[in-house]
């Protein structure tokens, strides 16, 4: 290899955790490369398979902020299926009691492909929601497990809110295996295509969004959308990049 490939290759690694290159000349893939790669693959396969305490988070979102949080599930029998069946993870359980409450915001707790980063990022991420959005002092929690992100058009369609927020762990890589994602989407109902929703991604305390700058990026899209009325491909993401939380 060339200095000076090598030395684009070096900034580059400085940027990212991710495997930038291996060498395809370099013969047998050093024992440490290996060692790293089926570790970092071992824990993806942990997070997607780690199943959601939600007894354990229902009981610490109620006694961190006294709110109201309901545990439910998808019609997803188990993980096998849920993987296997994307279709039921977007319903939710037959026979689930969800009553009608009108609320300006709706939040929706699951699993998604990391229950890990579900179980981990989830918390906090709703304190600093709370510190800035006044709307979250009173929002109704949901805990889905085996849930997807359309998910939350039929929780906030059957509980009559105006719009919903989905917290979700997100597809695990082989760097980071504990992603949030947040969903927003304005007058959510069952059939609710994903270019109606805008997404706050890479929330996890591993080099990615922090839980305070997720939380303002999250504030400054429901803003805009109570005054746009809607979420999605109609509402561009121009809040600032590295945005402040304000008084609030």
């Amino acid at each position: 290899m060339d200095k000076a490939l090598e030395s684009r290759l070096a900034a580059l690694l400085a940027m990212t955790p991710s495997r930038v290159r291996l060498d395809a000349k370099a013969g047998v893939l050093p024992l440490k490369n290996l060692l790293a790669f089926q570790e970092d693959h071992a824990a993806a396969r942990d997070a997607i398979y780690t199943p959601l305490d939600s007894a354990a988070l229902q009981g610490a979102l109620q006694a961190e902020f006294g709110l109201t949080v309901h545990c439910l599930s998808s019609r997803a029998k188990d993980r096998a299926e849920y993987l296997k069946r994307p279709d039921l993870g977007r319903a939710v359980a037959q026979g689930a009691q969800l009553e009608a409450c009108a609320a300006p915001l709706a939040i929706v707790v699951a699993d998604g492909l990391s229950p890990l980063a579900a179980m981990s990022h989830s918390l906090p991420l709703i304190g600093a929601l709370r510190d800035c959005i006044p709307a979250m002092q009173k929002a109704p929690v949901y805990l889905v497990e085996q849930g997807r992100v359309a998910i939350g058009d039929a929780i906030g369609q059957a509980v009559d809110a105006q719009m919903v927020l989905v917290l979700i762990g997100e597809r695990p890589g082989l760097t980071v295996s504990d992603s949030l994602g947040a969903y927003l989407t304005w007058a959510p109902k069952i059939g609710t295509r994903d270019s109606a929703r805008n997404c706050v991604s890479n929330i996890h305390a591993n080099g990615g969004l922090s839980y305070n700058v997720a939380a303002a990026r999250i504030r400054w899209l429901i803003e805009m959308a109570q005054k746009l009325q809607t979420t999605g491909v109609d509402l561009k993401d121009k809040s600032p990049m590295a945005p402040q939380l304000a008084e609030g």
